[in-house]
């Protein structure tokens, strides 16, 4: 069965880039929820409840801060994405009835942990940073200062969570994200572009050396890619941000061109897209 290429949607200029607040939908809508097994997993280990102030670095558009939320849990969330912030407000204020309330809030969604420092009723006594590292030239670069700079409004012995992509041969996806790069090297641009790249079975733990923190244990957890069609496939994938270099190389039409192919092999009789995938925690403590 050949892939249906992928529709230009919402895009005026296929060689333009895609406006923030379309990926930051296309992330909340489609992509986000394939790592909700990820935090499950993570929640359920930890006894996430009532007792849980948990701050949450890059949090996205919320979906991380609203389970942990319908567990009991306080939570701050913390992003620098304007759009993908503003929707986890709007899921915030659904699923917790109101971002704050009498005494300590409930919810709270900051651009900064310095925004996250303000008014804090409590040390917190859990970290988190989900956005998986490791399948991107220089995705773990500004996460060890942001955990560094996060440890100080955290309650000694605080638990910290980070979480990477599995190994290469452990995800369907790779042969998929390998587009990046390729498309990325072979346009020799006149400086290096940062592109996909296998992930290592190191990086949580390099990460976790450069900020100071202890490693208490790890797991695994498998977090299949679903999608509807073809379409939705292409546009999740491109909100993660890691064909962004690729899109920089090429243009646009082409990247979502030879991501839709790359798909084929997992297209089903049904239209829809399954990929397989493992994803890794790493449990740390400050």
């Amino acid at each position: 069965m050949t892939p249906t290429l992928v529709r230009h949607h919402r895009y005026a200029d296929p060689s333009d880039p895609v406006d923030a607040g379309t990926r930051a939908r296309d992330w909340a809508e489609i992509q986000e929820r394939m790592l909700a097994p990820l935090y499950e997993a993570v929640y359920a280990r930890l006894e996430v409840g009532s007792g849980t102030r948990m701050l949450s670095l890059d949090c996205g558009s919320g979906l991380a801060l609203l389970i942990a939320a319908s567990r009991g849990a306080r939570v701050t969330g913390v992003d620098g994405d304007r759009e993908r912030l503003a929707l986890a407000r709007e899921r915030l204020l659904a699923g917790t009835g109101q971002e704050s309330g009498g005494g300590a809030p409930r919810a709270r969604l900051v651009d900064s942990v310095a925004a996250a420092a303000e008014d804090l009723p409590a040390p917190y006594n859990l970290l988190t940073a989900f956005q998986p590292i490791g399948c991107a030239d220089g995705d773990s670069e500004g996460l060890a200062p942001a955990l560094a700079s996060a440890v100080p409004l955290a309650a000694r012995g605080t638990t910290v969570v980070l979480a990477g992509w599995g190994p290469p041969e452990r995800c369907a996806t790779a042969p998929v994200l390998r587009v990046a790069a390729r498309l990325t090297e072979s346009a020799r641009a006149p400086r290096p572009q940062a592109g996909w790249r296998p992930a290592s079975r190191d990086d949580l733990e390099d990460v976790a050396a450069r900020a100071g923190l202890k490693p208490d244990g790890s797991g695994r957890v498998s977090c299949p890619f679903g999608y509807a069609d073809v379409d939705s496939a292409v546009r999740g994938l491109l909100s993660t941000g890691l064909f962004d270099a690729a899109v920089r190389a090429t243009d646009r039409a082409q990247v979502e061109k030879e991501v839709a192919e790359a798909l084929h092999p997992h297209l089903r009789a049904d239209g829809t897209v399954w990929m397989p995938n493992v994803f890794r925690y790493l449990v740390c403590v400050t």
